[in-house]
């Protein structure tokens, strides 16, 4: 039975950034794969803000085995300091390395996985369990479907369930009847979605990146539609650590969405309403109107909630998790990740074993790993594949070696916020002027409205894949888990609730 199951492949759920890194990894190790993608492309969730500009450039959003795959092809690589849109991150990079040769074939699109289990055995039963392989039953256009394997990595992502308008983790009162006056995430105000914004009264609910995002295009908007109004509710009680390091943010095109946001609410174009936690959105006349409980705001002809996002678990209800109860993460991960005591982030490097499950085996990773926490970073995700792929190929030593040398950042702001709402300080660049490694949309467009460069000596390509960036939302301090040898330099800090979302 042992035999059987180790024939069986790896079955990695997600074609996106972090998914397709892990078939890199796996490609690399000599170990059978498949991925089953839910979407008809590569990295549908990406796609889904193909308008946006990521923070950082080329060089730290790319996974060190999926870069060495794609040049044996004779990929042209792109230009290791320029920033990406999400639309070029896609095109350039992600839809060549889901065409390589050896990942193409293995990939299933159209693939939504519905379950996850022990093949013959419920959750609660346990001899034979290690031995038994997974099952995973997925749905297609032509009917549900199967397929066995010996691992699962579930690199799926968490934008495809962002967090309801209600500001106690629920919808709020009335939320699913207004569906359609309501959008999630990052809308494209200034292009595909441009006719219903048009001269329209709009309420940007959270105080993250993506929200300050939409309140740019808006702002755009009203210059062509004076109509266009713009009104943004956030939960916390105050705006002071709303804007972040400004100027003194290590990556300008960060910084600059706190400087930009901060004028646009100075100069009255935008209506900041602070302590404001939506319960309830009703029908009035000329529009909505959400309420608090206390009090009420609107009209409004249309509301964007970009209040971050959460992991779908429903697929993983007979297989055994160990998560935390308030993050939903793994329970060894949580504590380094939690934002109700890190606001700016404490991610040591992590890998296998704090990504580890009760079912051996199993893996969350990237974006899903980290739950609720609004701090997820694209490397740490091509880290945390590296490892488990390690572990998986019974390398023991390179699952448990982690090196990580950090930028410094300096600055970062500790006012108020809750659970689910990051911190935006920063400082300067490191000691090897390295940038935080971000993935996530950042203030300009693909369009070149606005631009933003980020000064940065590029270092050196890093001779192995175990060496990784980090940032967004991260500190990753000096203490080293005692399991593993870590290399780590200085400290990092930033920040959000949904920039780092892939």
């Amino acid at each position: 039975m042992v035999s059987a199951r180790a024939s069986l492949p790896v079955a990695v759920i997600g074609a996106g950034p972090v998914g397709l890194a892990a078939a890199a990894h796996l490609v690399e190790r000599g170990l059978s794969y498949i991925v089953l993608e839910a979407g008809d492309q590569v990295a549908a969730h990406v796609s889904a803000w193909s308008h946006m500009r990521l923070f950082s450039p080329w060089v730290y959003n790319t996974d060190p085995a999926a870069v060495r795959l794609l040049a044996a092809t004779g990929w042209q690589a792109p230009i290791p300091e320029e920033l990406p849109t999400a639309a070029e991150l896609v095109e350039q990079y992600l839809a060549p390395l889901a065409a390589h040769p050896a990942i193409s074939p293995r990939i299933r699109y159209g693939a939504t996985v519905t379950s996850v289990r022990r093949r013959g055995l419920d959750r609660t039963k346990t001899r034979g369990r290690e031995e038994a392989p997974f099952v995973l039953r997925y749905a297609t256009s032509g009917g549900e479907r199967e397929v066995l394997a010996r691992a699962v990595i579930d690199a799926s992502g968490t934008y495809g369930t962002p967090n309801p308008l209600g500001a106690d983790g629920v919808a709020a009162l009335g939320e699913v009847e207004l569906a359609d006056r309501i959008a999630y995430g990052i809308p494209d105000i200034l292009g595909a979605d441009r006719d219903r914004y048009t001269g329209c009264r709009v309420v940007v609910v959270g105080s993250g990146h993506s929200a300050m995002h939409a309140i740019f295009d808006l702002a755009e908007l009203r210059r062509v539609a004076p109509r266009t109004a713009t009104d943004w509710a956030i939960r916390r009680d105050t705006g002071g650590a709303l804007f972040g390091g400004g100027s003194a943010d290590g990556l300008p095109a960060r910084g600059g969405i706190g400087t930009r946001t901060r004028a646009l609410v100075a100069a009255g174009i935008v209506s900041l309403r602070t302590g404001f936690a939506t319960a309830a959105v009703r029908r009035v006349s000329g529009g909505i109107a959400l309420s608090d409980g206390d009090q009420e705001i609107g009209p409004y002809d249309e509301a964007i909630v970009a209040t971050g996002f959460r992991p779908d678990l429903s697929m993983l209800g007979e297989v055994r998790l160990e998560l935390d109860p308030a993050l939903e993460s793994p329970v060894r991960l949580a504590p380094l990740i939690d934002p109700n005591f890190h606001s700016c982030g404490s991610v040591p490097p992590h890998g296998h074993r704090e990504l580890a499950h009760p079912e051996a085996n199993l893996y969350l990773v990237g974006a899903k790993s980290y739950g609720r926490a609004p701090t997820f970073i694209m490397r740490t995700g091509y880290e945390q594949v590296r490892s488990v792929a390690a572990a998986l190929a019974g390398d023991v030593a390179s699952a448990e070696r982690v090196e990580l040398v950090l930028p410094e950042t300096g600055v970062c702001s500790s006012g108020e916020r809750g659970a689910g709402e990051g911190c935006c300080g920063a400082g300067t660049a490191g000691a090897r002027g390295e940038p935080l490694s971000l993935l996530g949309p950042a203030i300009g467009r693909g369009r070149g409205d606005l631009t933003l460069t980020i000064p940065v000596t590029m270092p050196q390509p890093a001779p192995s894949s175990e060496v990784a960036s980090c940032g967004c939302g991260s500190t990753c301090c000096d203490g080293d888990p005692a399991h593993r040898p870590v290399t780590v330099a200085t400290a990092s800090r930033c920040c959000d609730d949904a920039c780092c979302r892939g």
